[in-house]
């Protein structure tokens, strides 16, 4: 695969921001092509972006790395964007998802960092409903082949916590908390804010357990096993026909053993996502007589998108999902 060139291109990226900063500094007070303005928050993908602007309500500005549209698995820095990382009031991001905002953030300033990985309590991938042998009967070999891919650059965890909205409050109080320890004048506000913010979360955590109650299909077939944790929250057992990363292709064995499985049990429908290559849920969904439908993971807003926030989507997810897991 080309990840380790990719690799070696975002260290050298990161040793020259690096010169370029350290000169900056003994010659200069001037400094152009930040990625963000002095004093924002920088966040590394959109549903850290979301619930960063609905916690400071205008109050302080804050960016975002990966821009709408991007793949955030696949994101490159430019030297602007660590540069206005290293000005940053504050960089929120998820340790593990995005390799490039890992290594960068190595240049930052470790008390303006705040890494939500542990509040979001990430379980291994494996772990979160995507183990189907006991279910479907394939072998041994056939499940190892099908998990191997969640092994794919962000280590064992499966990174996708906002699709859980109880594991999104718990991210949204942590930022508050750092906002409002570090901008003590506004910390009222921000905990005002946030209690709004997760008083929405636990609505829309309401509405997704109600309308998901009672499904017929208990399996949720995606094309990569990016919903993990909703299949956990909401009763299903996901199984992503690509692991963790939406890059990683499956072997015939692992393509195979799928379509063994939604055979076996009744499964309908097939999801796709917004920003992941079909190919693969199709195939499946050729060979078995499934739907193809769409489920957005929400790694990111655009004009494509079945909403304009992260609220929108996800009811559209739950419409989508009503109907693919026909629910009553």
């Amino acid at each position: 695969m080309t990840s380790p060139p990719a690799r070696r291109t975002l260290s050298a990226v990161v040793a020259a921001t690096a010169l370029v900063l350290s000169t900056a500094a003994c010659g200069s007070d001037s400094g152009s092509g930040s990625g963000a303005a002095d004093g924002s928050v920088v966040t590394s993908f959109y549903p850290l972006q979301f619930a960063t602007q609905q916690i400071t309500g205008g109050k302080l500005p804050v960016t975002v790395l990966t821009k709408p549209g991007a793949e955030p698995h696949d994101l490159e820095l430019a030297p602007q964007d660590i540069g206005g990382m290293t000005k940053a009031r504050l960089v929120v991001y998820s340790d593990g998802f995005q390799p490039a905002v890992d290594e960068a953030v190595g240049l930052v300033d470790a008390s303006k960092v705040l890494d939500v990985a542990d509040v979001a309590k990430l379980v291994p991938a494996a772990a979160d409903g995507a183990d189907h042998e006991a279910e479907s009967g394939e072998s041994a070999e056939s499940a190892d082949a099908s998990a191997g891919h969640d092994e794919h650059d962000h280590g064992a965890d499966d990174p996708h916590f906002w699709l859980d909205p109880s594991r999104y409050a718990a991210v949204a109080q942590a930022i508050s908390a750092r906002l409002s320890k570090d901008d003590s004048a506004n910390a009222a506000t921000y905990a005002k804010n946030t209690a709004q913010f997760v008083e929405k979360l636990s609505a829309l955590d309401d509405e997704m357990r109600v309308g998901l109650r009672q499904c017929r299909v208990k399996e949720l077939v995606t094309s990569h096993a990016a919903f993990g944790y909703l299949a956990s929250r909401y009763g299903f057992q996901q199984r992503g026909i690509t692991g963790v990363s939406p890059e990683a292709e499956p072997s015939a064995a692992a393509l195979k053993a799928v379509g063994d499985l939604v055979r076996s049990t009744g499964v309908t429908t097939i999801y796709q996502e917004t920003l992941v290559e079909p190919h693969f849920a199709e195939t499946v969904a050729s060979s078995t007589g499934a739907e193809v439908k769409t489920l957005d993971p929400i790694e990111g807003i655009t004009t494509e998108s079945a909403g304009a926030d992260y609220f929108e989507v996800m009811r559209s997810n739950l419409s989508t999902l009503r109907v693919g897991q026909e629910c009553s």
